[in-house]
């Protein structure tokens, strides 16, 4: 894993069909991640409301994981790149087979969460999925799906769980369930190695200070339906005011804002913190 990484992303865009990384191009820009948590929240698997038996038996089955250590170990292993985990989808159900599968809706340009090596799906969260499908005694299929779209296909019963570095909030907690948490993350914001905007904080107090201090010529990528999405153009079902003096984007990856920022056309990047370090890293090389 850990030497296919830039493949990985390199590949997101490749299939995309939109252009490609630099770490693939030659554009020799640095990307730097401010170590400043901005936010902390939790991650867990979104089920549909009333869907009681399903939340249990997933919580039945991180909780063994957690209490053999085994979670901690899966976690640790995509991020160190020592995974080896890959998983190719079988023939899409159908009406008459449905019931045989564990069907799961991602998005999957969020590494170590969920990515893609070539065809093939890999990340924390697809093991994860593979070992509940197997103790359910079901198919694992994965859908891949845009992030904002995960919420109303568990809603629809489209798929039986949503997948994907999922923040638990009040007002997504409205619209659906979620299993125990499994990992507990943060937004932090990315700048130009070469950029010293952020180069004197210390605290979250500080860069939002900063923040507010730009006009609408300071643009912020972010991946759109994400927290960070939220807590730079600001909700206030989230609980986040937001930033209205600047330009917050949103992109269909955060694969995607890390480019704009390192070809020059934004000015930061907000996004969870290991998928910012991954991404960063391999675009670094």
């Amino acid at each position: 894993m850990k030497k296919l990484l830039s493949v990985l992303i390199c590949g997101i865009l490749a299939a995309a069909s939109l252009f490609t990384f630099s770490a693939c191009n030659g554009n020799t820009a640095k990307l730097e991640v401010k170590n400043i948590e901005l936010t902390s929240e939790t991650y867990a698997f979104a089920i549909a409301k009333g869907n009681t038996a399903l939340k249990n038996s997933i919580n039945g089955i991180l909780d063994d994981l957690n209490e053999t250590g085994e979670l901690a170990t899966i976690i640790d292993s995509f991020f160190t790149g020592e995974a080896d985990f890959e998983y190719t989808n079988p023939a899409e159900p159908n009406a008459s087979n449905k019931a045989n599968y564990f069907i799961v809706g991602t998005n999957a340009y969020f590494p170590p969460f969920e990515m893609y090596n070539g065809a093939k799906l890999t990340g924390v969260d697809m093991k994860l999925a593979s070992i509940i499908a197997q103790e359910l005694g079901k198919t694992l299929y994965i859908k891949d799906m845009e992030f904002d779209s995960l919420i109303p296909a568990v809603q629809n019963g489209e798929v039986d769980v949503a997948m994907a570095g999922m923040t638990v909030t009040e007002k997504r907690l409205e619209s659906v369930d979620f299993a125990n948490g499994y990992y507990t993350s943060a937004q932090v914001v990315t700048v130009l190695e070469s950029d010293t905007t952020f180069d004197n904080c210390t605290t979250v107090a500080d860069v939002e200070n900063i923040l507010k201090a730009q006009n609408t010529n300071f643009k912020v990528g972010t991946q759109k339906g994400t927290t960070g999405y939220m807590y730079s153009a600001g909700d206030a079902d989230f609980g986040y005011d937001g930033f209205s003096n600047l330009q917050t984007k949103a992109y269909d990856t955060g694969a995607l804002a890390m480019q704009d920022l390192k070809n020059g056309k934004i000015n930061a990047v907000i996004l969870d913190k290991q998928p910012s370090l991954m991404i960063t890293a391999s675009m670094n090389k």
